[in-house]
C-alpha cells in the first residue's frame, strides 16, 4: 500500500497511541501503517471506544437475568417488559465536548443516546438526564460555570423538545471538583416489539453498505480521543472535536430508519456515533465476522476538500450505515427519498474480514476488523487504595446553627433546592405518555400504551459519598436508585451504568474505579438488577485536578398503570409514618452528607452505612403498601435526610405540612439530617394496615406525627427542634438556583 511510513513519536503521541500500541499496529498489519490507518486505531483504541482500562473490571459485572434479551456490546441493552415488547435504554456521557461548547456538546450527546435506542429498533420514549456542574457564586469560576450550565440545559432542551421526545426527569449536583469538568450524563429507553428487534451486525457477503442521513463534515474529527484525555489548556481551543446536531433531520432519520426496518430488507444497522464511519464499518464487520470495503468518494460530504483521514475521523451527527439484501437496495432508497434523506451505496460485505477503505480507486486503508475494533491493548493497570479522607471533621470554629436556622439553608443549597428552572425548559410531556411531573415522585414513569403497563426509571450517583468509599458509594447509588422506584411501586428489573473517573494512569484513581466497579457489582447482583450496557468515561481532569469518583446508575423497573404515588402531602389529620425507622448514625457517618456540605463545609469519614438485606425488605414492604393503594403519599429520605424530605412532602398545591415527634437518641442535627439509607416517609389513613405490611418484612415503621395544613415542625420526645411556616422555607427552596444563575 502506498503513503506508508514510519511515524515520528510525536506525531504517535499526537494520536494519543503509546510506543507499544504503535508497535502493536504495525505488527497487526505487518508494515508501517498510511496516515488514515493511523488515524483510523487512534480513535477505536481511544479509551472511549475500546475501554482498554476498564474492561478487565467491567466483566465483574452481572449482565445476564432472566427478563434480559441483549446484554453489553449492541448499541443498547433490552429487556423484555411482557406483551411481546421489550424496551432498550442505555446511558452515555459527553462530559469533555460540554466544557468546551456547552450548547452543542449537550445537544449531541442526547442525539448520540436517542440513536442508540432507534438503532436497535425501538422508538425512543423517555430521557433523563445526570448533571454535575462547579460552583455558580465562586468568584474566579461561577461566571464560566453559569455559561456552562445554561448551555448544556439549553443544548439538552433544544435537542430533546425538537426531536419530540419527552425529558422527564434527572439530578442536578454542584461541587468545586467539577469547576473545570462539568459531567454530562444522557439516558435514553425506547420501545418496540419484540421481533422488531435488529442488530449492529453485517452479513451476506455481497451485500451493500448504505450510507444514510446527513452529510459528513469536519466537525467531531478526533472527538473519541479527544474525550480519552485530560483538559489542559489547549482543550478550550478544541471546538472543532466539538460535534454539531441537527435534532428536525434525527427525527426524519428515526422515521425512515423505523419505517426501512419494516421493509424486511435490512441486515443490519449501526448509528455512526463515536469515530464516525470508522465504528461504524469495522464494528459491523467484527460482529459479523465479515469485511467490509467502501469507497470514499461516495460518501456524501458537506466540506469540500476532504482527506479520506478526515472523512473517516468525522464525527457528524445524524448518520447511520446500513446493510441491506443485495437486490432490494431500491427499497430502502425509495423510504429514505420519501423522508427526504440522502441514502448512498458506499460499499460491499466481503468475505475477507478486512476493512478496506478506497479513495479515487486506491487503497489508503485496509485493516482487520477484528484486531482493529475488539483486539485493542488490554490494560490492568495498577491500583493501590483510594485517596483518604479524614475520619473526623476539624473542630468548629463557631457555634453550629439550630435545626430550626439550618433547614432553610439546606433547602436553598444548590444540590437540594428546586431544580424547575431547569426541567421547566424541558417538555416532559410530549407523546402524553408520562404520568409523572419531575420533583413530584422519587422515579420518573413513562407508560406503555400497548401493554397496559408502566417503566419506572431513576438516575442516581454521589460523588460525595464515591470520594469517601469508592465501594459504599456505588453500592449506595444502587440501592437509592432501586429505593426510588420501589417508593412509586415499581419491581426493579435491569440497570445501566455511567463511569465518570479522573486519570486511570494515577494508581489511586484507577483503584477508585475498581472498587466503585466491585460495590457497583455486589449491589446489582443482591437486588437482581443486571447491567445490560453502559458507558465509562475518564481522564476527567483539568490541568491534573480529578473529579471525584462518580459512579452513575440508571435502573429500570415494571409497573402495572395506574396513577402513581406522588411525594406531597394530600389532607391534613393523615398519619405519618417512617417506614425504616429514624435509624442511626454517628459522626463518622455524618461527613458526607448535605449538612456537612454546607453547613460545616467539610468532607470526612465514610458514608452513611447500608445493611442491604434491611434495605430490600424496606422496598418490598413500600411496593406491597404502595399496591394495596395504603400511602397517600411516599418519599424516600435521602440528601438532607428527614427535615428536607419533610419540608419536600409539604411543598405540595394544598401546602400541607406536618408535626412530627421522634423517639431518637441522637443529637438534634443528626436525628433532622442524617442521610441513613433504607427509609420512607409516608401519609396513610391506615396506620394500623401499614404497619402490619412492615412487620412482616420486620421492618419498623412507627407513626411519627400527623399532616397538618400550613406548618410544619419536628420534635424530639416532646422538645422542639424547628417549626417553619411553609411558604416561607418553600421560597427559599424555589428560588434559589434561579437566583444563582442570574
Amino acid at each position: 500500500m502506498s503513503g506508508t511510513v514510519a511515524f515520528s513519536p510525536e506525531i504517535i503521541a499526537q494520536h494519543q497511541l503509546t510506543p507499544g500500541e504503535y508497535q502493536k499496529i504495525v505488527d497487526i498489519l505487518g508494515r508501517e501503517p498510511s496516515y488514515t490507518e493511523l488515524g483510523i486505531f487512534s480513535v477505536m483504541w481511544s479509551e472511549h471506544c475500546s475501554y482498554k482500562s476498564s474492561r478487565v473490571h467491567l466483566k465483574k459485572l452481572p449482565t445476564r437475568g432472566k427478563l434480559v434479551v441483549q446484554g453489553p456490546g449492541e448499541n443498547a441493552g433490552i429487556i423484555d417488559i411482557g406483551g411481546g415488547y421489550v424496551i432498550a435504554f442505555k446511558i452515555e456521557s459527553h462530559n469533555h465536548p460540554s466544557f468546551i461548547e456547552p450548547f452543542q456538546g449537550a445537544a449531541t450527546g442526547v442525539g448520540g443516546i436517542l440513536r442508540d435506542i432507534f438503532t436497535m429498533g425501538a422508538r425512543p420514549i423517555a430521557v433523563l438526564d445526570s448533571l454535575r456542574f462547579g460552583r455558580l457564586d465562586d468568584p474566579e469560576t461561577g461566571a464560566r460555570n453559569r455559561r456552562i450550565l445554561g448551555g448544556v440545559v439549553s443544548g439538552i432542551a433544544h435537542y430533546g423538545n425538537c426531536f419530540g421526545v419527552p425529558t422527564v426527569g434527572g439530578e442536578t449536583i454542584f461541587e468545586p471538583c467539577y469547576d473545570g469538568n462539568p459531567l454530562v450524563n444522557v439516558f435514553a429507553l425506547g420501545v418496540c416489539r419484540k421481533e422488531d428487534v435488529f442488530y449492529a451486525k453485517a452479513a451476506g457477503v455481497g451485500n451493500p453498505v448504505i450510507y444514510v442521513g446527513a452529510r459528513t463534515g469536519r466537525d467531531g474529527i478526533h472527538g473519541a480521543s479527544m474525550a480519552s484525555a485530560e483538559f489542559t489548556e489547549e482543550s478550550k481551543q478544541k471546538r472543532p472535536n466539538v460535534q454539531m446536531g441537527d435534532p428536525f433531520m434525527e427525527k426524519l432519520l428515526l422515521e425512515a430508519c423505523l419505517e426501512a426496518m419494516q421493509t424486511g430488507a435490512i441486515v443490519g444497522i449501526q448509528d455512526m456515533g463515536a469515530a464516525g464511519l470508522t465504528c461504524s464499518t469495522c464494528e459491523m464487520g467484527s460482529r459479523g465476522e465479515v469485511g467490509i470495503e467502501i469507497e470514499l468518494d461516495r460518501v456524501p460530504q458537506r466540506a469540500t476538500g476532504m482527506t479520506p483521514y478526515e472523512i473517516m475521523l468525522s464525527e457528524s451527527q445524524e448518520r447511520m450505515l446500513l446493510v441491506a439484501d443485495k437486490g432490494r437496495e431500491d427499497e430502502v432508497f425509495r423510504v429514505f427519498k420519501k423522508w427526504g434523506l440522502e441514502a448512498v451505496e458506499i460499499g460491499i460485505v466481503t468475505d475477507d474480514g478486512k476493512l478496506r477503505v478506497r479513495h479515487h480507486g486506491e487503497i489508503v486503508a485496509e485493516i482487520p476488523n477484528r484486531e482493529l475494533a475488539d483486539e485493542a491493548p488490554l490494560y490492568d493497570r495498577p491500583h493501590t487504595a483510594p485517596p483518604a479522607m479524614p475520619l473526623a471533621p476539624a473542630p468548629r470554629t463557631t457555634d453550629a446553627p439550630t435545626v430550626h436556622d439550618a433547614l432553610p439553608l439546606l433547602l436553598a443549597a444548590p444540590d437540594i433546592c428546586s431544580k424547575h428552572w431547569i426541567w421547566e425548559q424541558y417538555d416532559f410531556q410530549v407523546r402524553t405518555n408520562t404520568l409523572t411531573r419531575p420533583e413530584q415522585t422519587d422515579a420518573a414513569i413513562v407508560r406503555v400504551k400497548e401493554t397496559g403497563t408502566s417503566v419506572a426509571m431513576s438516575l442516581d450517583g454521589n460523588g460525595r459519598y464515591s470520594r469517601l468509599s469508592p465501594r459504599e458509594g456505588a453500592i449506595l447509588a444502587v440501592a437509592e436508585s432501586c429505593r426510588n422506584l420501589s417508593v412509586v411501586g415499581a419491581q426493579p428489573v435491569a440497570a445501566t451504568n455511567c463511569l465518570n473517573f479522573g486519570n486511570p494512569e494515577r494508581p489511586e484513581i484507577m483503584a477508585q474505579l475498581v472498587e466503585a466497579i466491585e460495590g457497583m457489582s455486589d449491589a446489582c447482583r443482591f437486588f437482581d438488577t443486571p447491567i445490560t450496557g453502559g458507558n465509562v468515561s475518564l481522564y476527567n481532569e483539568t490541568l491534573g485536578d480529578g473529579i471525584y469518583p462518580t459512579p452513575v446508575i440508571g435502573i429500570v423497573g415494571l409497573m402495572k398503570t395506574a396513577a402513581p404515588v406522588t411525594v406531597p402531602f394530600k389532607n391534613a389529620g393523615r398519619a405519618v409514618m417512617l417506614l425504616g425507622g429514624a435509624g442511626t448514625c454517628d459522626e463518622t457517618r455524618f461527613g458526607g452528607t448535605q449538612y456537612a456540605k454546607e453547613i460545616d463545609r467539610q468532607l470526612w469519614g465514610l458514608p452513611p452505612a447500608l445493611d442491604l438485606e434491611r434495605e430490600k425488605n424496606v422496598q418490598a414492604a413500600i411496593r406491597e403498601i404502595v399496591a394495596a393503594g395504603l400511602a397517600e403519599s411516599a418519599h424516600d429520605l435521602s440528601d438532607g435526610g428527614l427535615a428536607v424530605a419533610l419540608a419536600e412532602c409539604s411543598f405540595g398545591p394544598a401546602a400541607i405540612g406536618a408535626q412530627l415527634d421522634i423517639d431518637s437518641d441522637l443529637r438534634p442535627e443528626l436525628l433532622a439530617f442524617h442521610e441513613g439509607p433504607s427509609r420512607i416517609l409516608i401519609s396513610t389513613s391506615n396506620p394500623t394496615e401499614v404497619s402490619a405490611i412492615a412487620q412482616r418484612y420486620s421492618v419498623e415503621a412507627p407513626v411519627v406525627g400527623a399532616t397538618i395544613e400550613g406548618g410544619m415542625e419536628i420534635r424530639q420526645r416532646g422538645n422542639t427542634l424547628g417549626s417553619w411556616d411553609i411558604a416561607a422555607i418553600r421560597a427559599a427552596y424555589e428560588g434559589a438556583l434561579e437566583a444563582n444563575v442570574r
